[in-house]
């Protein structure tokens, strides 16, 4: 089952606050170029990272491997799961058999327990700030099946601070709201695999504009990580047909209940919101 290990960037999340300035900055490339950096040589791999090819090789040390081919193969294998479609993996599932659910609901605790372990308390709590920022507008945005979930989270968020936008509709509707956003502005992104080409589109224009961008994807993280201020990675991966959105949803209300206690006013503006109903 696909849950059973840590991926390389839920490694990366687990160990980054403990890493030296130079295994930092390689973390740092590898996200952004996720995977493919560190299919390259060690060389290629340290001269992007403006590091020394050892500290590469202390890095992949850091992650628990024993070498860097053994790295090089835990990335092809993510990159081969990326690319994995509800048809490629049918043929993998036990027709009909009774234990089907039971074996559904244990990997959904274990995805749920495990993207919690993984992203660091650091990391949420600057989401949080940030999000808790009123001199910027909030957008969020969703793929095919994930923006439900977007939806959802800009719901509860319009409750408690003013200026929180759900980019819905067609493309061309999301393109058009680009004029007014800018650099105190962020956009919060839920895009699992198989990536969608237009949210990275978007993703990218809105990136130029200095928007800043927090991305909730799986745990073999959509290419918008390489635009992405903050990269959480959710365990999505199901005995079934279809990945599993539970530990996204998950994760934002987790969001959403830490905003509405450190949000200075949230709760006198519920109250008021109450009155007006």
């Amino acid at each position: 089952m696909e849950t059973a290990g840590a991926s390389i960037a839920e490694r990366i999340g687990e160990r980054i606050g403990s890493m030296p300035a130079g295994e930092r900055r390689a973390a740092q490339v590898l996200i952004a170029n996720y995977p493919l950096i560190g299919l390259k040589t060690v060389a290629e791999f340290a001269q992007a990272a403006g590091v020394s090819s050892p500290t590469i090789l202390r890095f992949v040390s850091r992650l628990g491997f024993q070498n860097y081919h053994q790295f090089q193969a835990g990335l092809q294998d993510e990159l081969a799961a990326q690319l994995q479609s509800p048809a490629s993996r049918t043929h993998r599932l036990p027709a009909g058999e009774a234990g089907a659910a039971p074996a559904l609901l244990e990997a959904t605790l274990d995805n749920l327990r495990e993207t919690f372990r993984h992203v660091p308390r650091q990391q949420v709590s600057a989401i949080v700030e940030r999000m808790a920022d009123r001199r910027g507008q909030l957008y969020l945005i969703g793929g095919r099946f994930t923006d439900p979930i977007a939806r959802y989270m800009a719901a509860h968020l319009a409750i408690v601070r003013p200026d929180v936008w759900h980019l819905s509709g067609q493309e061309s509707l999301w393109r058009d709201r680009l004029i007014d956003m800018g650099k105190r502005d962020t956009l919060i992104v839920f895009d699992i695999r198989r990536y969608q080409e237009g949210l990275v589109q978007f993703a990218e224009k809105a990136h130029q504009r200095g928007v800043e961008i927090v991305l909730l994807t799986d745990q073999w993280l959509s290419p918008i990580a390489r635009l992405a201020r903050h990269v959480v990675a959710c365990r999505t991966s199901v005995p079934s047909a279809w990945d599993s959105s539970t530990s996204l949803f998950a994760m934002a209300e987790a969001l959403i209940a830490e905003l509405t206690v450190r949000l200075e006013g949230a709760a006198d503006r519920i109250r008021e919101i109450e009155k007006l109903r």
